[in-house]
């Protein structure tokens, strides 16, 4: 189940022969690579879908420091991959820039926007390479991949930050504080309101709310792996009811904010590190089940820290659905050297 057919797959063969090469293609290919690989796809277009999905998604927001901080921190991250002269393996596959295009997309959503911010963006981005080195080494011994934890351990202490220094301002987080119990909601159930909820769920994995941008991140899904896309419109799906039949809060719902982890989760479980199959898409189900109770629970531990939960939930729970996954005739690995091992070459220090 294929998205690259027929005159697209001709197209991206000769764009990896020019990136073979040509030096300057290479550096560009390499770079969209990273933005792909927010969701598991090493493929350069799906990046640069990603990175028009999140443009669009910051204009219509009028917050356009969140794109121009998701590709400065992408640039500095794969840059940064280059002077630490990490696996050339891992690196041409974009595995160095995701964490730092997911930096730059939050700290903008978080803090004010000043001069400040953006050397903030670029020590984060530069910094959040380094522990994607240590995190995939750590890993290594338990046979899993960093996923998206590099980038929540980073942004979680440079937001952090922002409480300790009166030169960063904290616009978007509130005050830290004890959560209190969620009383009777009432939900849009229209056709419309479903929808766009269900689109926010998939656009908010670069923390973006626009139902536009999580239709575009589905058609650049589509163009690398036809199972990837659907397995995203499953997770957004399940995530909505059961985020519904709990009775999560309103807000969160229609923001799509209980839906971005189970997402990844989905994609990560039902069409990454396993064929996927009946078994396998009833196993990525119960951990999508799992992920929204997850980031429910996560919610409330962080809420009196005062910070967002970003992809924990869906790191966690993928964790923790991996450890036993030789049951489920995992696909065949190609590990690569000081990294740990997962589905392909592409996905292996995810």
């Amino acid at each position: 189940m294929s998205g690259s057919q027929g005159p697209m797959s001709g197209i991206l063969r000769s764009w990896d022969e020019a990136a073979e090469r040509q030096p300057a293609v290479r550096a560009v290919d390499v770079t969209l690579r990273g933005a792909g690989q927010v969701m598991f796809q090493d493929n350069p277009l799906t990046g640069l879908l990603f990175i028009i999905g999140i443009a669009w998604g910051a204009a219509v927001a009028n917050m356009p420091a969140v794109a121009v901080g998701a590709v400065l921190g992408l640039i500095v991250a794969t840059a940064s991959a280059t002077l630490l002269r990490v696996d050339q393996g891992a690196f041409r596959s974009g595995l160095y820039g995701y964490n730092g295009i997911l930096v730059g997309a939050a700290l903008p959503t978080f803090l004010g926007v000043d001069a400040l911010l953006w050397v903030y963006i670029v020590v984060g981005a530069a910094v959040s390479t380094i522990v994607m080195q240590g995190i995939a080494n750590v890993m290594t011994t338990f046979k899993a991949p960093a996923l998206t934890f590099p980038f929540v351990l980073t942004t979680w202490l440079l937001l952090l930050g922002g409480y300790a220094f009166s030169n960063l301002d904290v616009v978007a987080m509130g005050p830290p504080a004890v959560a209190g119990a969620v009383g009777p909601q009432v939900l849009d159930l229209s056709a419309q309101g479903v929808i766009e909820s269900m689109l926010r769920g998939i656009s908010q994995v670069f923390l973006i709310g626009d139902p536009i941008t999580g239709a575009i991140f589905i058609l650049a899904l589509a163009v690398s792996s036809l199972w990837a896309a659907a397995f995203a419109v499953v997770g957004t799906v399940a995530a909505f009811i059961v985020a519904v039949v709990l009775g999560a809060t309103t807000g969160d719902i229609t923001a799509g904010l209980f839906g971005f982890s189970a997402v990844l989760t989905a994609i990560a479980l039902g069409s990454v590190f396993f064929k996927p199959g009946l078994r396998v898409t009833l196993f990525a189900l119960l951990g999508i089940v799992f992920t929204v109770v997850a980031q429910g629970a996560l919610d409330i531990v962080m809420s009196p820290i005062g910070i967002p939960t970003l992809t924990f939930p869906f790191v966690v729970v993928t964790w923790l659905f991996l450890l036993p996954r030789e049951d489920l005739a995992p696909t065949p690995h190609l590990p690569i050297p000081g990294h740990a091992v997962g589905a392909t070459a592409e996905t292996v220090s995810r």
